[in-house]
């Protein structure tokens, strides 16, 4: 079997980032939009959504509790996150499972009004592990073209629902209108691989400074300032490193989680914090790859894809 994997990466000098204005660091938000999207019972699925606020199992019956849940987050956790974003002027990318757009078409105006870029975050909240290569290829185009039908754009950045397979990036590509995947979580900097014939971004994507940790089962965060130490803490290490090797961050954000209001003004102080200490270049994914390309793009990392 052939080796996938790249442990080596940039090695000890990463290539200068050179993001816009000199920035330290190219800070990326990303707001997951699933809520709607996710397995329920009522709707025929074989199974309930059993992660999030409480993890259990998810049952053989419809579980009423689990479904308001998530529909809080479309229809108050949007909103407050919105205003947070609006007071610090701050973009995103939102991170879209299809089938949730077309249930919350007021977050696809708002987003449009706003300039947030529409990435794709597949079809519906579930993973395509289990798909053939032929119902993966159905899937990422029936999401691209429910996208484009409710917001009248088309995405260019993908992130499956963990874990992807080891399709999903060729099948991207292959597709022919994506320019980026955030498919991996292994560096600070993106990186272009070779599919296909074509030269393609990895935007890595982060699970540690991510709002996602409030529903772990060890209860990593628990009050709002759980979540901006954290978030702080690693903004500040790569601001110092970006003295000399800038870098990149992703914060991920989910309506339903960091829009509570005993969460809230945690990404309310992380964003005062970036602000004040400067040298941040707060950025949409698809322009974090656009750059990608046009600076570095002379030269892929090695990496078997």
């Amino acid at each position: 079997m052939m080796d996938h994997r790249n442990l080596y990466g940039y090695g000890e000098h990463p290539p200068h980032a050179d993001w816009p204005g000199g920035a330290r660091v190219a800070v990326s938000l990303v707001l997951n939009i699933e809520e709607g999207s996710e397995r329920a019972i009522s709707r025929g699925d074989d199974r309930n959504e059993p992660i999030y606020d409480m993890i259990q199992d998810p049952g053989t019956e419809p579980d009423l509790a689990m479904e308001s849940h998530f529909d809080y987050g479309s229809r108050a956790g949007y909103w407050r996150i919105a205003r947070v974003l609006r007071k610090y002027d701050a973009t995103c990318t939102l991170n879209i499972c299809a089938e949730a757009l077309e249930r919350t078409p007021w977050i696809a105006e708002d987003g449009l009004a706003h300039g947030y870029e529409f990435g794709c975050h597949g079809d519906r909240w579930m993973s395509p592990v289990g798909l053939s290569e032929g119902e993966e290829a159905a899937m990422i185009a029936r999401a691209v073209g429910r996208i484009r039908k409710v917001a009248g754009v088309r995405p260019v950045g993908w992130h499956s629902r963990s874990p992807c397979t080891p399709n999903t990036r060729r099948l991207l590509v292959e597709e022919g209108g994506f320019i980026y995947d955030s498919e991996a979580y292994d560096d600070d900097l993106p990186y272009i691989v070779e599919v296909a014939g074509r030269k393609h971004v990895v935007v890595p994507y982060s699970l540690d400074t991510n709002d996602m940790r409030f529903q772990r089962p060890d209860s990593s965060f628990a009050r709002a300032r759980d979540f901006s130490d954290y978030v702080i803490d690693g903004f500040d290490w790569l601001w110092e490193e970006g003295e000399t090797t800038p870098k990149m961050m992703t914060i991920g954000l989910h309506t339903r989680i960091i829009g509570r209001p005993a969460r809230i003004a945690g990404l309310d102080r992380v964003l005062a914090h970036i602000r004040d200490k400067g040298g941040a270049w707060i950025a949409r994914r698809d322009e974090i790859a656009r750059h990608w390309l046009a600076t570095h793009g002379g030269g892929a990392q090695p990496q078997v894809s």
